[in-house]
C-alpha cells in the first residue's frame, strides 16, 4: 500500500457522484473527493457528462486534511498537455533543423549573411547605416502591403 502524498499521482475508481464533485477510491480503500472545479479545464455544468460511477480515472493528490483527500483531474490532464507541449516543441526545433539543412547549398544561412562584414569589423556608423537601410526595407514592404489592403487588392489587367 503506497502512502497518500500531496502531489502523488493514482489511478482511482468512482464510487459516487454529487453535485459538488466526484468520490474517488484510491488504493487501499481510502477516498477522496474530486470537487467539480477540479474535474476538467473546462467548465463544468453536469459532473455525470465527464465522469460515471465506476470509472476508472487518473487523479493527483492536490491536498489532505483531518483525513479528508482532495484529488485533482484537471491537474492530471495539466501535467499530460505540458508534456505534450514539449514535445510539440522539441519536434518544431528537429523540423527546423531538418528545414535548415534542406536549403539550397550555395546559399549561406541567414545568420551568415553578412559573414564578409563581421560586426567586429564594422564601424559604429557602418552598423547605424546598415540598420537604417534594413528599417527603411521593412518600412517600404509594410506600406505596400497596406496599400494592397486599402485597394482590395491588386489590379488585374484584362
Amino acid at each position: 500500500m503506497q502512502q497518500i502524498e500531496v502531489g502523488l499521482v493514482v489511478e482511482g475508481k468512482v464510487t459516487g457522484i454529487a453535485a459538488f464533485g466526484a468520490f474517488v477510491e484510491l488504493e487501499g480503500g481510502k477516498t477522496g473527493l474530486v470537487h467539480i472545479s477540479e474535474i476538467a479545464s473546462e467548465y463544468v455544468n453536469d459532473i455525470n457528462q465527464h465522469l460515471k460511477e465506476g470509472q476508472v480515472v487518473k487523479v493527483k493528490v492536490i491536498g489532505t486534511d483531518k483525513g479528508k483527500i482532495s484529488l485533482s483531474i484537471k491537474q492530471t490532464e495539466a501535467a499530460g498537455n505540458a508534456l505534450k507541449k514539449e514535445r510539440r516543441n522539441h519536434r518544431s526545433k528537429r523540423q527546423e533543423t531538418r528545414f535548415k539543412q534542406e536549403r539550397d547549398p550555395k546559399q549561406p544561412p541567414e545568420e551568415f549573411e553578412f559573414a564578409h562584414k563581421r560586426k567586429e569589423d564594422m564601424s559604429f556608423d557602418d552598423m547605424l547605416q546598415k540598420f537604417k537601410q534594413d528599417s527603411d526595407e521593412k518600412f517600404q514592404d509594410l506600406k505596400r502591403s497596406n496599400e494592397v489592403k486599402r485597394s482590395g487588392g491588386y489590379k488585374r489587367a484584362y
